[in-house]
């Protein structure tokens, strides 16, 4: 695992500040609501079902009524968990990593595993994608590389996405840095396009929707997204999954914004493995009976084997995570998070 996360050199973690966002009212010890706050990634109407399903096991285990806030900005549930307006939050751990700085008291309460069942395999992918037809445009003696992608037009997801900005700036800079012109490259280099910039433009999707939404529309020639949070609009057409020259398309029924796009293909030309996403929790406002009852319904085989919320292959339900394995909830400590904080 930390011969992945070391991939990420150079990180730099970049804090957006809100000026006139918030997120519902403050939180408390005192409540009969459970507020769980989600990324615009996982807030759309077609995961509602998937959302509601957590709700209720979320509901059964503590007697409360759980509310779910959705948000359209990364920063707006950030900032949420961390002034304590939400109980839970399910983020990206680069955000979780932006939350804790900002409020110790914000911690992991979870996070999916990975096939094994453990933390051994807890990863899913970033994605530097192209559409089909502009592969080779990206590849030297047959092999797939990141050369070509300065002076392209660029699609990143948020400058709080692990995977859709922060991973794939890190190789980006790490890459480049090793030619004279760009030896002192930074994160906030890759932030805007123009002359003489990195990128001849660099627009934000807002979620990983948006950023592929952003390339298969022609609006970029690049775009960075993850694997999971695309994969119920997207099926393989060639290739292997989350490798190098994998081909994808857009299911002919995929749901908004993907509705126009069926058919539309793209390429993956970089992958890099990312630490999964935990659901995070405020424990100055969840209080420690609902924080101890959650942790053990989450984590229970009833919910590991629930395919409303580990979906199993071939299943028509829109979930938030594949089961393709023996895949569940475990409990995680805040320094599992270390590789990152040691990289910033």
């Amino acid at each position: 695992m930390k011969k992945a996360i070391l991939f990420f050199v150079s990180l730099v973690l970049i804090t957006t500040i809100i000026t006139g966002c918030s997120v519902g009212t403050s939180a408390s010890k005192d409540y009969d609501t459970i507020t769980i706050v989600w990324y615009p990634n996982e807030s759309g109407s077609d995961l509602k079902g998937a959302r509601d399903e957590i709700g209720s096991v979320i509901e059964e285990a503590t007697g409360k009524k759980v509310e779910h806030q959705l948000t359209t900005d990364y920063s707006i549930a950030i900032e949420a968990i961390a002034n304590n307006k939400a109980h839970l939050a399910f983020m990206g751990p680069i955000g979780y990593v932006e939350a804790n700085q900002k409020n110790a008291k914000v911690l992991p309460l979870v996070v999916p595993t990975g096939k094994s069942g453990t933390l051994e395999d807890a990863v899913y992918h970033s994605w530097l994608t192209v559409n089909k037809g502009e592969e080779s445009n990206y590849q030297s003696g047959g092999n797939y590389t990141i050369d070509n992608v300065q002076g392209k037009r660029m699609s990143f997801v948020s400058n709080s996405s692990t995977s859709g900005f922060v991973v794939p700036t890190a190789g980006i800079i790490s890459h480049f840095s090793k030619i004279p012109q760009w030896s002192k490259i930074e994160s906030e280099d890759l932030l805007e396009g123009g002359a003489n910039k990195f990128f001849s433009e660099v627009v934000f999707g807002g979620s990983h929707q948006g950023s592929a939404v952003n390339l298969l529309n022609g609006t970029v020639d690049i775009s960075a997204v993850c694997d999971t949070c695309i994969g119920n609009y997207i099926e393989l057409a060639s290739g292997e999954v989350n490798k190098v020259g994998a081909v994808y398309k857009v299911r002919q029924d995929a749901a908004e914004p993907f509705n126009n796009l069926g058919g539309k293909e793209f390429v993956l030309i970089s992958v890099t493995p990312v630490l999964n996403s935990p659901f995070a929790v405020n424990t100055s406002v969840l209080n420690e009976e609902d924080m101890n009852s959650i942790i053990s319904a989450i984590t229970s085989e009833e919910v590991a084997n629930n395919e409303k919320i580990f979906v199993p292959k071939g299943s028509e339900f829109k979930g938030l995570f594949p089961k393709a394995g023996s895949e569940r909830f475990v409990s995680v400590e805040d320094s599992w998070f270390n590789p990152i904080r040691e990289l910033r």
